[in-house]
């Protein structure tokens, strides 16, 4: 048996290989359990993080009374690459320090979370890999490159290949934080605030729908006007290092299953191995994941069901607080996969 952590811990990866080629001389890879593995091994749920993501954000996605259950499910919180707290631009020393930190993609950190959990964990089978945004496309990921291992997945407003149309939303808010002089290529001595401000300004008119504007639904997060809510997102995205938020976009920006030896880019073929049992979620009103980039994925998977959620919170239906329907919703679909 594997007791709960209490406290976060930090899995280092000496020589650390990246698709690129590009070796780190010490990966570090945080994360926190919750629960205990079974004697049977068969109740690990993986949870990985999202964009501006953590593991203690993650703990809005679970509980005693949820479908996800630390009573009787072994959850594996693991930080993604860049955030700030596994190896990222802020945090990792010279040579791979700031700017110079190299490009990750999602096949690196699903890699280094495979031998986090057969190598320190002792798991060798996990009942279900879900998560939001870029949480659900690792979901993707390690249905695509771990097959045998995944036994069931639910990505919700996610993807399992970045689509055009959202890497150009990607590079909006990209260009808002890079037009700031002060971000001098990455290489900034304070932090660029008029770029951070920027980029949140510019995203906050992606996360929600036309609708959630149009019928000042901001009024229920307790904004009395757009420009309020406009200024929280740029506070709060004056609390990130700018080289780690551009960290984590091009990694999202690069998500492809299909971009690894096994496949060869071969992206339908990528979907046809994924054997887990799949439950995808979208909402009809996600700017950016969008219900006809789910419906090509699922045509392709053998044992799959797409659920459409209609609201108006767009890409945030999903935040653990904005919309308790949904939260429902995510857990039923949850309790299927995991009964």
């Amino acid at each position: 048996m594997t007791k709960a952590q209490t406290h976060a811990q930090t899995y280092e990866i000496p020589n650390f290989e990246l698709q690129s080629g590009i070796v780190l001389p010490c990966a570090q890879l945080v994360y926190k359990t919750y629960g205990e593995l079974n004697a049977a091994k068969d109740n690990v749920v993986v949870l990985p993080t999202f964009y501006t993501g953590s593991h203690q954000r993650n703990e809005g996605f679970f509980g005693v009374n949820r479908a996800i259950n630390p009573s009787t499910h072994y959850i594996v919180s693991v930080n993604l690459f860049g955030n700030g707290i596994s190896s990222s631009p802020s945090n990792t020393p010279a040579p791979f320090n700031a700017a110079n930190f190299p490009a990750v993609t999602l096949f690196d950190n699903v890699r280094a979370q495979h031998k986090l959990l057969t190598e320190i964990l002792g798991v060798t089978e996990i009942a279900l890999v879900a998560g939001w945004s870029m949480a659900g496309c690792q979901a993707f990921q390690w249905a695509a490159q771990y097959p045998d291992m995944v036994k069931a997945i639910l990505p919700f407003c996610a993807s399992s290949k970045t689509s055009e149309h959202n890497i150009v939303f990607l590079e909006g808010v990209k260009a808002a934080l890079q037009a700031d002089a002060v971000y001098d290529d990455g290489n900034y001595q304070t932090p660029p605030v008029k770029g951070l401000k920027a980029f949140g300004r510019n995203y906050a008119g992606w996360a929600f729908s036309q609708t959630f504007y149009r019928k000042k639904m901001y009024q229920l997060k307790g904004f009395d006007s757009t420009e309020a809510l406009l200024k929280d997102w740029e506070q709060d995205h004056l609390d990130w290092d700018a080289n780690d938020l551009l960290c984590k976009l091009k990694t999202w920006q690069q998500s492809d299953i299909s971009w690894q030896p096994a496949y060869d880019g071969d992206f339908v073929k990528a979907l046809k191995a994924i054997k887990a049992k799949t439950i995808i979620i979208v909402c009809d009103e996600d700017m950016y994941f969008r219900v006809e980039d789910n419906e090509i994925e699922a045509a392709q998977i053998s044992n799959v069901e797409l659920r459409v959620y209609s609201s108006p919170w767009g890409h945030c239906v999903a935040s653990p607080g904005n919309d308790p329907t949904f939260e429902n919703f995510l857990d039923q679909s949850i309790s299927e996969l995991l009964s």
